[in-house]
Order: C-alpha cells, then sequence, then structure tokens
C-alpha cells in the first residue's frame, strides 16, 4: 500500500510539472496522500496498541533449532514449530511471521538484544520457513 501510495504521489507530482492536472487537484491529492500516511503510520497504530492490554505486555522470546518460544510477564507461554508457518516478511521494526494468507503473528525487533540476535534470527527464519 506504501509503495502503490507513493506512486499516486509521485505521478500526481509528474502531472502537475507538465500541467497535465490543475494545482488544485495537485493539492487535493497531496493532502489525502499526508493523510492517509498519518493514518497508516501514525494515527491506526497508537490508538490500537493503546487500548490493547497485550500491546503493553512485556515478551520473551526464544528462537530455536525446531521452535519458537514466546512467553510474558504473567507466565503463559506458547510455542510454535517453525513449520507451523507459510512464510515470513520483514519489516523495519517487525518480523511478520505468516500461519496463512489471513493469520500472522508480529515479532517485533526490540524482543532482541542487539543486532547480531536479529541477524541470526533472520537467518533461522530464512531456513525454517518456506
Amino acid at each position: 500500500m506504501i509503495i502503490l501510495v507513493n506512486v499516486f504521489a509521485l505521478l500526481a507530482a509528474g502531472l502537475l510539472a507538465y500541467r497535465k492536472v490543475t494545482p488544485l487537484a495537485f493539492l487535493i491529492s497531496s493532502v489525502l496522500w499526508f493523510t492517509i500516511m498519518l493514518a497508516f503510520w501514525w494515527w491506526l497504530p497508537a490508538t490500537i496498541y493503546k487500548r490493547s492490554a497485550t500491546f503493553k505486555d512485556s515478551f520473551n522470546v526464544m528462537i530455536e533449532k525446531d521452535h519458537f518460544f514466546l512467553d510474558n510477564n504473567r507466565g503463559t507461554v506458547k510455542t510454535w514449530s517453525w513449520r507451523e508457518f507459510s512464510e515470513f516478511v520483514e519489516s523495519p521494526q517487525f518480523f511478520h511471521l505468516y500461519f496463512d494468507s489471513r493469520s500472522f503473528f508480529l515479532l517485533p525487533k526490540d524482543v532482541f538484544k542487539n543486532d547480531d540476535d536479529i541477524h541470526a534470527a533472520r537467518a533461522l527464519m530464512k531456513e525454517k520457513i518456506g
């Protein structure tokens, strides 16, 4: 989505430069672009994260050769085998571990102690997840 929105913004700027659209149309599309970016990158996450107690917990993650473990400060432990995940996608702040096309788990990168742990986790995920 971020790519599509930015391509739209660049296309609108190009059309304005070649005088194919009016400045008012460019202004309206720019305001729309800015509003979408604010909503998806700051406003929605902030409102969702503040409401849910899950996002206020601190988690401990253990990544092993055959399993992925997650526990919180309340003593809840969850274990997944690597074969339960169909794919993973990496974003700047998270690993998105997909079970199927409609459900996934977000693993924040800040649970790792340093960049070496992140690189080791990335390598293991590439090896173990299809």
